[in-house]
């Protein structure tokens, strides 16, 4: 608060993103907001880390996916981590690059769903 009091900006005139994590939604929280005379109409809830808007989250998704098809479990941090590095290593550019030019369609879903959940 003291920040926006020293730059001059008027809590009526600001808006908040946050995700629905407990410590944003508490009575707590939400009753700062009010002590503070923020404007509840400028609080935007947002998807949990929006993994839908973020590429890599789906190469991690994939890895795992390649991951979980070994017929053990990997023996050890070493061991599994040879595991990762093997994976990761087979990943393409193309691959890589059709989560990025997916984008322009995530965030329009992303809006069409107002925020909420998307078939990202």
């Amino acid at each position: 608060m003291e920040s926006l009091k020293y730059y001059g900006y008027n809590p009526e005139d600001i808006y908040f993103q946050q995700d629905k994590d407990p410590k944003h939604t508490s009575k707590l929280a939400k009753q700062w907001f009010v002590d503070n005379n923020f404007n509840s109409d400028h609080i935007y809830s947002w998807p949990a880390q929006s993994p839908d808007l973020k590429p890599i989250e789906h190469v991690w998704h994939h890895l795992k996916l390649k991951l979980s098809v070994y017929d053990t479990k990997a023996k050890g941090v070493h061991k599994l981590w040879e595991r990762i590095e093997k994976e990761w290593n087979t990943f393409t550019v193309d691959e890589c690059r059709r989560y990025i030019d997916s984008m322009p369609d995530r965030c329009k879903a992303v809006i069409k769903a107002k925020g909420g959940y998307t078939r990202y």
